[in-house]
């Protein structure tokens, strides 16, 4: 999975998560079933662009998620023509990633567990068979308790940690609200937002931007002399 545009902005992006701690966590010690990726703003990578997504599973195995921001026209019932839909079949369903789209997964917001339906975090549960999908739907009271996803997220073994490690990704604490906001299409914006937000005030008292800089530039000087020029040139 291709991240950054260049190797020259890939250890800027770096440098520059690693010089702004006080931000949202970008440890790799921190990812686990029920994290929420942001992509960060360097991000090249078309299909992860202004993307949040939920990690359902990550193991030795790899990890898998989806993304939850990304809601589409088509109704639940266009989708699954051969479930009972009855009940909220003009729901959205959503691009859940760009892996297997023809596959679907559902997402179940309830205070108690459902049967055969996997927690994920508080209240979020992942649903992935027909028969538990078909009674999360005839059970749900609202628009905002059943999300259907259309294919996911996959990363090999290593390879999600690698991404963090250039600085693609902030981490959060997963939330039902954020997942199941009403607004998806903002939640992206807005955790950037608090992102950068905390970032300004974590900043000391009286330190300029330029000061804050200073150090980073005095890395991204040495990864100059790391690497081959023809690396460093622009694509």
């Amino acid at each position: 999975m291709r991240i950054l545009k260049s190797p020259v902005a890939l250890a800027v992006a770096t440098l520059w998560v690693a010089a702004v701690a006080a931000g949202q966590s970008t440890n790799t010690g921190d990812l686990g079933v029920g994290r929420l990726l942001v992509s960060s703003r360097g991000l090249g990578d078309p299909n992860f662009v202004q993307s949040v997504v939920l990690l359902i599973q990550y193991d030795q195995q790899g990890a898998v998620g989806l993304m939850i921001n990304r809601r589409t026209q088509a109704p639940i019932s266009r989708i699954l023509k051969d479930v009972d839909t009855a009940k909220r079949g003009t729901d959205p369903a959503y691009v859940g990633g760009p892996v297997e789209l023809d596959s679907v997964l559902a997402l179940l917001r309830s205070q108690k567990k459902p049967d055969d339906a996997t927690p994920v975090i508080s209240e979020v549960y992942r649903v992935s068979t027909k028969a538990a999908l078909e009674k999360a739907l005839a059970a749900s009271s609202g628009p905002g308790d059943v999300r259907l996803y259309l294919g996911y997220c996959g990363w090999g073994p290593g390879q999600l940690d690698n991404e963090m490690s250039l600085g693609g990704w902030w981490i959060f604490s997963g939330d039902a609200k954020l997942v199941f906001d009403p607004h998806p299409e903002t939640v992206w914006s807005r955790l950037i937002a608090q992102t950068e937000q905390q970032i300004i005030e974590a900043r000391p008292p009286g330190a300029s931007v330029w000061a804050m800089w200073l150090p980073v530039l005095a890395d991204i000087r040495s990864i100059f002399a790391r690497y081959p020029p023809a690396l460093l040139r622009p694509e």
